[in-house]
């Protein structure tokens, strides 16, 4: 049942609006460049499969109530749409519905706001159950309360929600159908999260490290180079949606469940956050985070702060992190001594890195291997001699660095994740920290 309108043959022509200046501002004032801002909405909107056949663009120091835009500029958007034949607007920025219904009676089109057009590009992406079933559900809460208004401009077009009978009343029954949908999947997600606890529960064997990052920011493509497969990797956005785990082994020896996630992007609709969160339950209780930057993005600082924002709204604040300045092979040779000071000055313990140079990653996978040591803590174990079982896995979860045997115990030194000293000690085991 996900909301996706039937695709027409020939691409839909797109007019763009894209409002800047302090209107454009995410919510805890991010500062973009008018450039960022119509460059990633166009992006966004070939993603979808437009063809853009005009721009219009303002900046505002607050947006207005009734067009978002001021008046004048909403008639100007109007004219563009004529003159170029479109047949539909995407707006840079999330509308109300009360400013959506506004602009469609004023230009006679449809207007799609970014979230809209985020959770459709979402939609053609996911393939497996579990993306289909948490973008079916970011859609319907999305859906809800501008039932009305999409009512009006589905009745115009083939396919989607709300064409079976005219009238409030067939919007009650919408509304009803959509509730209880939303109940279903939230139940079946449910499962899914509970299941991929267990999963976690089990895995003690080695260290669970995600990649995050801003989407298309080559995260993918770090996962292929370091796991040697060939999993998904494309220049552009939101080409991953589906949570990925491969077992790595690093060069010293160390092994990790390495997991890359879906990427992030300024004003990413909350219902999608929420709805992705089982899958990004492994960003939550992952070991070690890999944020990944792309460092050839004039506005990289603001995208580290948007993928900041997002982890602080899934509850990850704590977890430690190595901050990975990718494509560096993009900054002019010339160039690249001081922009790596710089970027070390004002980030200490950082990486620059180039997934795609054939040594490009050998830094990375130093420091991550460093990174992983200095987590861990050396303890002695001491379990009965009758436990050889109990014995040998204590080398499947940890590094063990010597043993010594008494009359009725062997004692072995080791070092090992926090959560497995713990798991040792909910089993009973004698453990303590080694002086």
């Amino acid at each position: 049942m996900t909301v996706r309108v039937a695709q027409p043959s020939e691409p839909e022509k797109v007019v763009l609006a894209a409002v800047g200046g302090p209107a454009a501002r995410s919510e805890n004032g991010i500062a973009w460049s008018d450039r960022t801002l119509l460059e990633e909405l166009r992006a966004l909107a070939i993603s979808a499969g437009a063809e853009i056949v005009g721009e219009v663009t303002q900046r505002r120091d607050a947006a207005d109530k009734t067009y978002f835009i001021g008046k004048g500029k909403a008639e100007e958007l109007r004219d563009e749409v004529k003159m170029t034949g479109a047949d539909l607007v995407v707006f840079d920025n999330d509308l109300s519905p009360a400013q959506g219904k506004n602009l469609e009676d004023l230009i006679g089109k449809r207007v799609l706001d970014r979230s809209e057009l985020i959770l459709d590009i979402f939609a053609d992406r996911a393939r497996t159950r579990e993306a289909k079933l948490q973008v079916e559900l970011a859609q319907l809460q999305y859906l809800l309360p501008r039932l009305k208004r999409m009512w009006t401009h589905l009745s115009r077009i083939r396919g989607g929600i709300g064409l079976r009978g005219p009238g409030e009343t067939q919007l009650e029954v919408d509304r009803r159908v959509i509730r209880d949908r939303i109940g279903t999947l939230k139940e079946k997600l449910g499962h899914i999260e509970e299941r991929r606890r267990l999963q976690r529960k089990g895995r003690i064997d080695a260290w669970n490290v995600a990649l995050v990052g801003y989407t298309n920011v080559g995260k993918s493509t770090i996962m292929n180079r370091l796991s040697g497969e060939h999993l998904l990797s494309e220049d552009r956005l939101f080409a991953t949606l589906d949570a990925t785990t491969r077992r790595i082994r690093l060069p010293h020896g160390e092994e990790i469940l390495l997991t890359d996630t879906v990427g992030f992007i300024r004003n990413l609709p909350h219902h999608l956050v929420a709805s992705f969160r089982a899958t990004l339950e492994e960003v939550v209780h992952a070991d070690l985070l890999l944020h990944v930057v792309d460092v050839s993005e004039p506005d990289h600082e603001a995208q580290t702060r948007v993928v900041q924002e997002v982890l602080a709204e899934l509850g990850v604040v704590d977890t430690p992190t190595l901050l990975v300045f990718n494509k560096f092979d993009r900054i002019p040779e010339a160039e690249r001594a001081g922009v790596r000071a710089r970027l070390l000055s004002d980030h200490p313990g950082a990486v620059t890195a180039s997934a795609v140079e054939p040594r490009g990653l050998v830094a990375l996978e130093e420091a991550l291997a460093g990174s992983l040591r200095a987590e861990e803590v050396r303890v002695r174990v001491t379990l009965p001699l009758s436990a050889s079982r109990s014995l040998a896995r204590l080398y499947e979860v940890g590094e063990v660095l010597g043993r010594e045997y008494t009359e009725d115990a062997v004692v072995v030194e080791m070092r090992a994740r926090p959560d497995v000293v713990e798991r040792l000690r909910q089993e009973g085991v004698v453990v303590r920290v080694a002086s």
